[in-house]
C-alpha cells in the first residue's frame, strides 16, 4: 500500500499539527499558572486547544478517507 506524496505530505502536516498543538498548550498553561491567569483565560486556551485537536482530527479523517479511496 504505497502512500502518494500528497498523502505523505498531507500526514506530515497532521502530525505537526498535533505536536504543536500540544505543546503550545502546555507551554501556555505553565505560563499561565506562573503568571496568575484567570480562570476564563485559562479556560480560553483550553478551548483553543479543543479546536486545534478537533481540527487536526477533522483532517487526518479526511486523510483517511482519501486513502480508502485511493485503494479502489
Amino acid at each position: 500500500m504505497g502512500d502518494t506524496p500528497e498523502q505523505s505530505r498531507r500526514g506530515r502536516v497532521i502530525a505537526l499539527l498535533i505536536a504543536s498543538v500540544g505543546i503550545a498548550y502546555v507551554l501556555l498553561l505553565a505560563l499561565g499558572s506562573q503568571l496568575g491567569w484567570s480562570q476564563r483565560t485559562m479556560a480560553f486556551f483550553d478551548l483553543a486547544a479543543l479546536a486545534g485537536f478537533t481540527m487536526a482530527l477533522w483532517l487526518l479523517y479526511g486523510l483517511w478517507r482519501s486513502r480508502r479511496n485511493n485503494e479502489d
